[in-house]
């Protein structure tokens, strides 16, 4: 999972990604350079520490998340291109830090704090990107069905109707994870990195002690989160247990980086599972509604090709029973298939022959 951090200037969106990164990077950069920053963090899981516990193993394995901290979007109407258009649509979602925070000291480009304005001039800025590059898919396809002897006439109308579907959602300004899409179409767009398709998490960048303002952003694949950007890079920075103690004085109930990491998974549609023993406990992390066969490549290619049946435990029931053993002696150890569909925080081992 790949998560790009925009923002406008001076909106603290570095401060934020060093708080989710747990790391530190300049809060500002050099002028007029393009420049992307990476972090893979661990997301946190009391899940993963409870099995650890229970297995005692050589090694715990978390699942991973991927912050990259893009710089270069300013929020007007302009056409996104070239390395910051490539490393955009390699994103699988986005965290968008608006700035809620005042400071004399750093000014807002547009001279005022006003968090709805910042979201509806990032949100238009995507938005006509992707209304360019629908126009300039609209044309190529015009083009091919005018020439013809390649593709079908009927596969190239259809996409034609898809495109047009999103040139009149764009110019009606709704980006395109609004629009409702068969199977099929879902597949027609797969080599596609649409902006306004990919999943949007408003992160509201507030101040020590400052209340979020209520911010309008209510809509598929989208959420609001508001976060204390400085504080949080603060405490991202102390070891664990001077950051409990810190959070306790603050009365922070859990570092920012946890909800952000939740809502970012429930927003993706994405949800973990875990493997167990005594060499490794392990959490994967596969799309919600994935099988036990798709589970089982991403542990190992080999363990899908060789696929015979997955042991299957709920979580709930192997913490609260305290073993595989255990679990297996009061019937709570399922087999199932290929076709089991994987629930969130399920113990998986696969039976395989290669």
């Amino acid at each position: 999972m790949k998560l790009g951090i925009i923002g406008l200037p001076q909106s603290g969106k570095t401060t934020v990604f060093s708080a989710l990164s747990r790391g530190h990077q300049p809060v500002t950069t050099s002028g007029g350079r393009f420049e992307v920053h990476t972090g893979v963090v661990d997301v946190p899981d009391a899940r993963v520490d409870r099995l650890s516990a229970i297995f005692k193993p050589r090694k715990t394995i978390y699942a991973k998340v991927t912050y990259a901290d893009i710089a270069g979007l300013e929020g007007k109407s302009s056409d996104i291109s070239g390395s910051l258009l490539n490393q955009l649509t390699q994103m699988d979602g986005f965290l968008h830090v608006v700035r809620c925070f005042d400071d004399p000291n750093v000014p807002h480009p547009s001279d005022s704090i006003d968090p709805q304005r910042d979201i509806t001039a990032m949100d238009s800025e995507l938005l006509l990107n992707d209304l360019i590059a629908v126009g300039r898919k609209l044309e190529r396809l015009a083009e091919e069905r005018k020439k013809g002897g390649g593709r079908d006439k009927g596969a190239i109308d259809r996409e034609i109707a898809l495109f047009e579907r999103f040139k009149t959602a764009l110019e009606d300004n709704h980006p395109l994870r609004e629009v409702t899409l068969s199977s099929e179409e879902e597949k027609t767009l797969a080599g596609f990195g649409f902006l306004t398709r990919k999943p949007m998490l408003v992160v509201l960048n507030l101040a020590e002690g400052q209340s979020p303002p209520a911010v309008d952003y209510n809509a598929p694949r989208t959420g609001v989160v508001d976060l204390q950007g400085k504080l949080e890079m603060e405490i991202a920075q102390l070891s664990p247990e001077d950051a409990e103690i810190f959070m306790a004085e603050y009365k922070i109930e859990e570092p920012g980086l946890n909800r952000a990491i939740r809502m970012s998974y429930d927003l993706l549609g994405l949800q973990s599972f875990f493997t167990v023993g005594e060499d490794e406990v392990r959490a994967w992390t596969v799309r919600r509604g994935a099988s036990t066969y798709e589970a089982a490549g991403e542990i190992h290619t080999d363990l899908q090709k060789g696929f015979i049946r997955a042991e299957i435990v709920p979580y709930d029931d192997l913490a609260a029973l305290g073993g595989l053993s255990e679990a297996r002696a009061k019937g709570k150890l399922r087999v199932e298939g290929k076709e089991y569909i994987l629930k969130d925080g399920e113990i998986m081992h696969v039976r395989f022959n290669v």
